[in-house]
């Protein structure tokens, strides 16, 4: 009886003297094994993009494809000027000078401000949309001078360093005391990251030293360059019965950038630090807990914002409750910076 002979590479089956069952058996056989040889050099091909897909998680809107136009106009005693500001959440258009709530469940805010102080109203933006160099859209972050010209006279000037962070601005802003106040830092969040990944492009001023100013005094000069800086912080917080929020730093990601950078870093990454990092060599003063004067704020139960007080160090595997993530063009001190710098940054991911 003729032999059934698959494949030349069959070559078990091409053994004389076998009985025709036996060839059809051993040839499927064969062709059973062929195939999943071939799968597994496939699956060990495109294992590292399946595993790069299910443990990276873009932060919501962090592709910056997405913004709100905010058309208003700033008080007749102003000058009248037409302002233009923004915010990234899904598209869409304000018109007038009224205030700006998260939208479309977006969990980003920006140091764009609109601001009412005893019915003067005035718009601040420092973070604008950007197209990038082959396609898509990123955010701009500056660090300016906000200038306030009453009656055509140059009366106020106000260092604004462009931020965006996991957060909320409450708008109108009355003020420039207590910053802070004004905003809420950090998002609900239970999961434990390894790292922080972003594209960034940066352009240092070229003014050897910063400046502080808050318009209520003359502007000063702080020795020094300035900075831009990116960083995840995870807490977990917990609330009295009086209402006060405090919290334990768990995880720890910042890094500070005072260099221009040649065009884009792409998949720059931030890694983040569990526990107790005092005694690392990684570590900086600026990476420490944030209390006092520094502490960011949030609302309570009672629907008060107030401050989140850091009195101390996780442990590293401490339960996660809210996750900071903030990038500016200034090293993250409101009212100082170095008027002239841009920072560029687009795709924010969480690297498990």
């Amino acid at each position: 009886m003729d032999r059934i002979i698959f494949t030349k590479s069959c070559r078990v089956c091409q053994k004389k003297g076998l009985n025709s069952q036996l060839v059809f058996m051993k040839s499927k056989l064969c062709i059973v094994m062929k195939f999943f040889k071939h799968f597994w050099i496939l699956f060990l091909l495109i294992y590292p993009f399946m595993m790069q897909a299910q443990e990276r998680e873009m932060l919501p809107f962090s592709d910056f494809e997405q913004w709100v136009t905010r058309n208003m106009t700033e008080s007749k005693v102003l000058g009248g000027k037409e302002r233009t500001l923004y915010a990234i959440a899904p598209v869409d258009t304000i018109e007038g000078a009224v205030p700006y709530a998260n939208m479309g469940g977006s969990p980003w805010a920006t140091s764009n401000a609109f601001a009412n102080v005893i019915g003067i109203k005035k718009g601040s933006c420092t973070v604008v949309p950007e197209l990038r160099e082959g396609g898509g859209t990123c955010a701009r972050l500056d660090s300016k001078l906000e200038t306030v010209r009453v009656l055509g006279m140059v009366d106020i000037e106000v260092l604004v360093s462009g931020s965006i962070y996991l957060g909320e601005l409450y708008e109108p802003v009355r003020s420039v005391n207590s910053p802070y106040s004004k905003m809420t830092m950090g998002i609900p969040f239970t999961k434990r990251p390894k790292r922080l990944v972003f594209d960034y492009n940066l352009s240092m001023s070229t003014n050897g030293n910063r400046i502080y100013s808050t318009g209520l005094k003359p502007k000063k000069i702080v020795q020094g360059p300035d900075s831009a800086e990116v960083y995840i912080l995870l807490q977990h917080r917990w609330e009295d019965e009086e209402g006060h929020v405090y919290a334990h730093r768990v995880g720890t990601g910042r890094e500070r950038y005072t260099e221009s950078t040649d065009g884009w870093v792409n998949g720059q990454v931030i890694n983040i630090h569990y526990g107790d990092i005092t005694t690392e060599s990684f570590f900086r003063p600026y990476m420490g807990l944030l209390n006092g004067k520094k502490s960011y704020y949030s609302i309570n139960s009672k629907g008060k914002i107030v401050p989140v007080e850091e009195v101390g160090w996780g442990a590293p595997d401490e339960e996660v409750t809210h996750m900071l993530v903030m990038a500016s063009s200034g090293c993250g001190t409101a009212f100082v910076g170095a008027e002239g710098t841009t920072l560029l940054v687009d795709n924010f991911y969480l690297e498990y």
